[in-house]
């Protein structure tokens, strides 16, 4: 019997190839696309877990409370904090510390290379995070002062294929540190990525043992069956004992929370976090988007399929008669619905192979087509098969098996409205979706537009970084560097800082001068030179810029919000003190720099203090727009002069910026891509459902030519129906567009707000798609010849 359905599927496929067609490529389109996103989610979904003990898992975090300001949630922690928790919390198993080293150049004889990712760490790091061992040992391998654990990927830049184990690299201090272990490299689906890892036991005790030093990340293996609300209770007092004596006199108070390791890709909304983060509100987006696609697929084949049920009428009505069992009837067209879906399937998989480069390089992921082979993507493959197959065969399987076999022998089946309402509301679904995707495309669009275009406070176009990385006799020559820079032509200005915008700077506590008294607080810092804002082209709105170095010990500009902050009317002159300074030492304000965006879009501007400090590590070059590569080797040749033994590497400064919307600007296109295909998948639908309405109506436009109608009457007829579902589509999209955009674009300090525009260009694009169909199939029909239309009729 089932290979008797079987070929009665294929027998029908093979007849109405056009129809059959358009399913298999509208199902194909959705399962392939559909399951890229699946994969997205899938590898979002997965940070953190190839760590074997990662429910068991925590960081500390810390949340720091001043007045008058907003919560700051801080991913890092003091540096005492582990031992502390390690020695008197008997529900800690292991805690261990992450200090981050920057960037550092290493070398080993001749190779000379800066490598990032660089942490300090406790020995114990083996025995919570899963790292797997290729040489060394894990229990010894970071517990002596100045060892070394390298990456794969690391350890063979230096030495190739040959063993790293036993072998030395000295850093540009001088420091000589021994390899004792090689791991592979840390997993990519992890929110903490290290290349070198360095004992803690290296950093000099007087560097050590602060609880004002928030730099360290901490992390915990809480015991089993650790109540971890009980955990962080516990952890309460901690602040009157360690921390209250450095800042209960400013009216701060720090609690630390215990993050679940599993929770900190999507659910983190810290500061300093190690690497980009995801976001669970792109999990529940993509997974729409999937689900949507899905869905539209499966409409289209409902709607074709019974809008088909009039040429299958004959058939179905013979099959009753001569025995045929509903259940007979309902398996037949469940089995047709599940091969299309199945033949689909095996060309999504074609599909999947094909693109999977490209979808990695729009996504920023390393999927595998060897994901295709997990038994977790087998459940999913089979759970699309089943969806689709049956649930978009499901309402025509039992539509049609209820025929009564009289009627459709004597041709009125079509004459019930229930067929015809059913595919009006089948397309008034498809419509809203692809509306709704319109819709939040546009916006999503325009904000990252607007992320990338807004005036942000400064100019980073064609600004040089070069960051110098390295000991103190080398940072002396940094002023004949930037002398030696200003000399070539290409060159504007050149200046030298401790931070640049989208860097990370300090934030210390200072006494600052208010109208009621000094009152402590703390604010955002870092150091620059007189040239700093002339590279960067900033503004000053009040006094003046430093002049040279006798502003090194008493001068500070400060930018706009923070002279608003402390009530300043005239913030020259005013002076601020280090937070627990009793002396009579003071900086005094000399100028106000206009506001810049010193963070990212994402975080608003906050109070800021520029001190002078000439000689630092990043030095920043203002190149002209011409002959930009002939200006970058001159400068090269002037570090090769100065710094023979140190490669030269730069940065450019708008890329940096950018760079902090890169998830986002990739999550954004990812939308797009995912969106414009939804809306094929609608098209294609509604190219088939019009034209298998203008065929059925082919006798009726015939008849209606004959009598003088020309063109332009016929087409109203046909396309007034769908201008009324697309108006329907309207009051279902919209209100539900408006929810989902208006609290995504919450998400961001500064947005573009929701506007009309969007709504209506969205409405009008399915308008004008759904009418340029309509007249297409419409003028074939009524250029058709009636007299053969009628005698085939």
């Amino acid at each position: 019997m089932l290979k008797n359905l079987l070929l009665v599927a294929l027998r029908n496929f093979k007849r109405d190839k056009w129809y059959s067609l358009l399913n298999m490529l509208g199902l194909t389109i959705g399962i392939t696309f559909s399951l890229f996103l699946i994969f997205y989610i899938k590898d979002e979904l997965s940070y953190d877990r190839y760590n074997e003990k990662a429910d068991r898992m925590y960081r500390i975090v810390s949340y720091d409370k001043e007045p008058d300001r907003d919560l700051m949630k801080w991913s890092i922690s003091p540096d005492p904090l582990a031992p502390e928790l390690k020695k008197n919390f008997p529900e800690v198993e292991e805690a261990v510390r992450f200090n981050g080293n920057g960037k550092q150049m290493l070398k080993s004889g001749e190779t000379r290379i800066y490598e990032d990712k660089i942490f300090f760490c406790d020995s114990n790091v083996f025995k919570v995070f899963t790292y797997h061992f290729i040489e060394g040992n894990p229990n010894n391998a970071l517990v002596e002062p100045n060892s070394m654990v390298l990456t794969k990927s690391v350890a063979e830049k230096f030495f190739g294929k040959n063993s790293a184990l036993g072998k030395s690299l000295q850093n540009d201090k001088g420091d000589n540190y021994k390899i004792t272990g090689v791991v592979k490299d840390v997993p990519e689906n992890s929110h903490i990525i290290f290349n070198v890892l360095i004992s803690m036991s290296s950093i000099p005790g007087k560097f050590m043992g602060n609880w004002g030093n928030f730099g360290i990340y901490t992390y915990v293996l809480l015991k089993p069956h650790t109540d971890k609300a009980a955990f962080e209770k516990k952890m309460g007092p901690l602040y009157d004992k360690f921390l209250a004596p450095l800042f209960a006199k400013s009216n701060i108070k720090i609690n630390f929370v215990a993050q679940p390791l599993l929770r900190i890709h999507l659910y983190s909304d810290l500061e300093f976090e190690p690497e980009e983060l995801g976001s669970i509100s792109y999990i529940y987006i993509f997974g729409a988007v999937a689900l949507f696609m899905l869905l539209i697929a499966c409409i289209n084949y409902m709607n074709l399929a019974t809008a088909r049920s009039a040429r299958r009428a004959k058939e179905i009505g013979i099959r009753k008669v001569t025995g045929s069992t509903q259940l007979q009837l309902i398996a037949q067209f469940l089995i047709e619905s599940v091969l299309t879906t199945l033949f689909a399937l095996l060309l999504s998989v074609i599909l999947i192979a094909l693109l999977l480069p490209t979808f990695n390089l729009l996504s920023g992921k390393s999927i595998t087509f060897q994901s295709l082979l997990e038994p977790s993507t087998l459940l999913i493959l089979t759970g699309i098969i089943l969806f689709v197959g049956l649930a978009g065969g499901s309402y025509p399987a039992f539509y049609l098996s209820k025929f009564n076999p009289v009627h459709v022998l004597k041709g009125s089946l079509s004459k019930g409205p229930g067929n015809v309402n059913l595919r009006r509301s089948l397309v008034v679904v498809q419509f809203s979706i692809s509306m709704i995707m319109l819709i939040c495309t546009w916006v999503v669009y325009g904000q990252l537009q607007y992320l990338r275009n807004k005036d942000v406070g400064f100019n980073k176009d064609q600004v040089l970084s070069i960051g110098v990385n390295a000991n103190n006799d080398v940072r002396g020559k940094v002023l004949a560097l930037k002398n030696e820079i200003q000399q070539h032509p290409g060159v504007s200005f050149v200046s030298t800082s401790q931070s640049l915008p989208g860097q990370g700077m300090s934030m210390l506590l200072f006494s600052v001068e208010t109208k009621k008294g000094y009152k402590d607080q703390g604010v955002d810092c870092y150091g620059i030179d007189k040239d700093y804002f002339k590279t960067l082209g900033m503004q000053l709105k009040e006094g003046r810029n430093f002049s040279g170095p006798d502003d090194t010990l008493r001068s500070i500009i400060v930018n706009e919000k923070m002279a608003d902050y402390f009530g300043w009317d005239n913030a020259i002159g005013k002076k601020v003190k280090f937070g627990g300074d009793t002396s009579k030492n003071y900086f005094q304000v000399v100028g106000v720099v206009k506001d810049f965006n010193q963070k990212s879009l994402y975080n608003p501007i906050s109070p800021l203090l520029l001190f002078y400090r000439p000689n630092s590590n990043n030095v920043e070059v203002k190149l002209n727009a011409k002959n930009i590569p002939s200006t970058i080797a001159g400068i090269e040749k002037s570090w090769k002069t100065l710094f023979p033994g140190l490669p030269f590497q730069y940065t450019f400064l708008d890329q940096d910026f950018n760079s902090q919307y890169a998830a986002d600007q990739k999550r954004g296109k990812i939308f797009t891509v995912f969106s414009i295909l939804t809306i094929l998948i609608t098209c294609l639908g509604l190219l088939g459902l019009i034209a298998f309405t203008t065929q059925q109506r082919q006798k009726e436009i015939s008849i209606r030519k004959i009598m003088g109608a020309g063109v332009k009457e016929i087409i109203p007829m046909i396309a007034k129906n769908f201008i009324i579902l697309v108006g329907i589509s309207c009051l279902v999209a919209f209100p539900i567009a408006y929810i989902f955009m208006d609290k995504w674009l919450k998400i961001f300090t500064y947005n573009t707000g929701l506007s009309v525009i969007p709504f209506l260009l969205s409405a009008l694009a399915v308008l004008i798609i759904t009418m340029l169909t309509v007249v297409f199939h419409t003028v074939k029909a009524a250029v058709a010849n009636p007299v053969k239309s009628l005698r085939t009729e």
